[in-house]
């Protein structure tokens, strides 16, 4: 019988202790309901992971592009944007293992590229599911992924940590960048400063987008970031003095509104002529009918 749940009550920290504990050999499907407040979004993906012994092997989201080889290796910097596009074009039909086997045999990256871009990309899935807080999640033992994809053991106590590190420092950064639609530009002179500072390839890609027209989220979205992993590297960069945001224009104040209920007092009308003359002439008939 499967171990069915919601994560509102058995987070994915759970799940994965007691995978580990137990030993699991099986795949675990998180079908995931509204994020969190803050949290990011993650539409209608459905995540796999599965496990051997208690050990993760593989993981997966449902993502048309970002999960085949050539994406994950692309992502890892071991393929040009160019080849990756050539070789999804031309590896159609091929499974992950043959392609692999092929991409190494023709020089494009070695074995150990492939292990170390693999697990790489299987982490980052697995990160990501930290910030889930809803969501359907089923556990099937002994079902395996299929046998064409490529799997690397991984202990889930170094991911476990690492799981939890992730989800208290993004609570963090949610605290200090709320807002993913703001711009940043670059501080004074910052091209001597960036000279005495060593970023990573991530870091490099993400500079070269600095510009006041573009906000934090599309740069994300243009170097395959998530929420996450963009915050952190935009938090480091305003550390560093390398950048800042760009400051919002200030709203006009409103225009105030006459309080419901408050009318403007109007002056009383004033008694007319007319009337006041009728009122003569009535008195002066009486007056002659009485004599």
């Amino acid at each position: 019988m499967a171990l069915k749940g919601n994560l509102r009550d058995f987070s994915t920290t759970q799940l994965l202790n007691l995978i580990n504990l137990a030993r699991k050999t099986g795949t675990l499907t998180i079908v995931p309901g509204a994020p969190a407040p803050g949290a990011p979004a993650h539409s209608d993906q459905m995540a796999q992971m599965s496990f051997r012994g208690g050990k993760l092997i593989y993981a997966s989201l449902d993502e048309s592009s970002n999960g085949n080889l050539a994406a994950v290796l692309q992502r890892a910097g071991k393929l040009s944007a160019e080849q990756a596009r050539f070789i999804e074009q031309r590896a159609q039909g091929t499974s992950e293992k043959q392609l692999g086997h092929l991409l190494i045999q023709a020089a494009y990256v070695t074995q150990s590229d492939i292990i170390q871009s693999v697990r790489q990309n299987i982490l980052d899935t697995v990160y990501k599911l930290f910030t889930w807080s809803d969501g359907l999640f089923r556990f099937d033992a002994n079902q395996m992924p299929p046998g064409d994809r490529i799997t690397i053991p991984i202990d889930l106590e170094s991911v476990i940590m690492e799981g939890s590190r992730r989800l208290k420092e993004w609570e963090r950064l949610q605290e200090e960048l709320p807002d993913l639609d703001i711009s940043l530009r670059f501080t004074d002179k910052p091209d001597a400063r960036l000279r005495n500072i060593n970023l990573t390839v991530q870091e490099w890609r993400v500079v070269s987008f600095i510009n006041p027209r573009n906000t934090i989220r599309q740069i994300g979205k243009a170097n395959n970031l998530s929420d996450f992993e963009i915050r952190r590297i935009v938090y480091g960069l305003l550390q560093a003095g390398l950048i800042e945001i760009v400051p919002q224009p200030k709203p006009a104040p409103p225009t105030p509104l006459p309080q419901a209920g408050k009318q403007r007092s109007l002056p009383e009308p004033k008694p007319m002529e007319p009337a006041v003359k009728g009122s003569v002439v009535r008195r002066l008939i009486n007056r002659i009918r009485s004599l």
